[in-house]
């Protein structure tokens, strides 16, 4: 039997040639990189071809081949990019295979471009295991290795991580998610990552890893918005391994309630509860607004699989612990009137009660925060959806009116899904008057969206 072809390493051709390295020069490097770790090793331009052509080369010289293209580029090279697997073998200290898979994914997302291919490639999984908070929270303050002239972060870096994560939720707010989720990813991939991997103190080490997993649970809150939902389960489960390892039960449990958000999103009720009860339980000491955020999202799943006794009785928890909480405005997992009025509507309509529905979902846009433009869109078309299914088109086409304008200054796959919804669903009423009103305005942003 002849051997199999082996597959040329194009990933690694191409760090080559970015790098400016013929492969006697490259051989070189990685002979010199390894005598700093204590390995004699002799490659030379052959060897550097072999692994071109397709040859894997041991594990310890992977990592050199690897670090080697990071120093030369000034940037975080991960084995993925040239073509190398993470052997098990290679035993990698904790954290550190976290914080490449965290690299290669928004390597891939930060370019619109690829959007289409990495969708495709990751669909959402109801089976999804979940990493436990438990899991990494022992290794918290281990340093990940250094090497020769890697910096070294201290608090400063951790708040300019805090205020750029602060800064892209609010131009998701008022621009949408196709804007902010590129510069979000390539702030991770050009600016977090390095960090993560610089020296520094152990509290600020758990500190960096702590907002490293914000930012990266926001990257994937609005691949959700965007329905890139493989790709948002992807980023939730490195947040859950980030806040892990920094001990922050903060942002786990809000991570696991996103993805009780998305299963209950796509329909899978029975998913979306169990995420919110593991997030509910793994958040014994939460205060009354972190309470009420999660209590509100086991409402909503409870409502999805038929216990609506329940959905109530988490209602009222939520409404008294949202009575308790403060008025500070978080941009991150920020639980408000509007949400519960929100969730309050979305109990009701699954318990059939669409005239109470749509009434709570007219109380969520009276709180609505101003400046929140994307989801004050989002609640007016969804109450408009409801107000046509009770019969009111008039109202309907009101509410899609306001919707309108704020769709037409976002660019929002959720927005785009609400407006061909809005065009699918009055097609039956085309020629009532109010239908008629609306048609010029919704043929201008369909021009405008082209």
């Amino acid at each position: 039997m002849a051997p199999r072809a082996r597959t040329p390493n194009t990933g690694l051709e191409s760090l080559l040639q970015q790098a400016k390295w013929s492969r006697s020069q490259f051989a070189l490097v990685v002979n010199r990189m390894g005598a700093e770790v204590g390995l004699e090793l002799r490659y030379d331009q052959s060897a550097v071809s072999h692994w071109v052509a397709g040859t894997t080369p041991k594990p310890a010289v992977r990592r050199l081949i690897v670090e080697a293209f990071s120093r030369k580029l000034h940037r975080s090279v991960t084995h993925a990019e040239a073509g190398l697997t993470l052997a098990a073998s290679d035993q990698p200290p904790p954290g550190v295979d976290t914080v490449e898979e965290v690299a290669d994914l928004g390597r891939a997302d930060m370019d619109p471009s690829r959007r289409g291919v990495v969708a495709a490639a990751g669909l959402f999984s109801a089976a999804l295991a979940v990493p436990l908070f438990a899991d990494s929270t022992a290794h918290a303050t281990e340093a990940p290795p250094s090497t020769p002239g890697t910096v070294r972060i201290g608090a400063a870096q951790v708040a300019a991580v805090r205020t750029m994560t602060d800064r892209i939720a609010d131009i998701l707010d008022e621009l949408g998610g196709a804007h902010a989720r590129p510069m979000a990813a390539a702030f991770l991939v050009n600016t977090v990552v390095p960090w993560l991997r610089a020296e520094a103190g152990s509290a600020v080490r758990k500190d960096m890893w702590s907002a490293a997993s914000d930012l990266v649970y926001l990257t994937g809150w609005m691949a959700m918005y965007e329905r890139d939902h493989g790709t948002a389960q992807d980023y939730y489960v490195k947040a859950l391994k980030l806040a892990a390892r920094a001990g922050d039960h903060l942002t786990y449990c809000r991570t696991l309630r996103g993805m009780s958000l998305q299963a209950s999103h796509l329909g899978h009720g029975t998913r979306a509860l169990q995420l919110a009860d593991s997030a509910a339980e793994a958040a014994p000491q939460a205060g009354p607004r972190l309470r009420a955020f999660l209590t509100g999202q086991q409402a909503h799943s409870a409502s999805m699989v038929g216990d609506h006794r329940r959905a109530r009785r988490l209602l009222a928890a939520t409404e008294s612990a949202l009575l308790k909480a403060d008025d500070r405005r978080e941009s991150i997992g920020g639980y408000d009137r509007a949400a519960y009025s929100f969730h309050v509507a979305h109990v009701l309509y699954e318990g059939k009660d669409l005239p109470g529905s749509i009434r709570a979902l007219q109380q969520a846009i009276r709180a609505q925060p101003a400046q929140e433009r994307q989801g004050r869109a989002h609640f007016h078309a969804v109450l408009a959806q409801r107000q046509l299914e009770h019969g009111h088109v008039d109202a309907a086409c009101d509410a899609w009116t306001r919707f309108l304008a704020d769709y037409e200054h976002l660019s929002s796959a959720r927005g785009d899904e609400h407006f061909e919804t809005m065009r699918h669903r009055l097609k039956p009423f085309a020629k009532t008057r109010t239908v008629q009103q609306l048609a010029p305005r919704v043929a201008e942003v369909a021009a405008l969206k082209a």
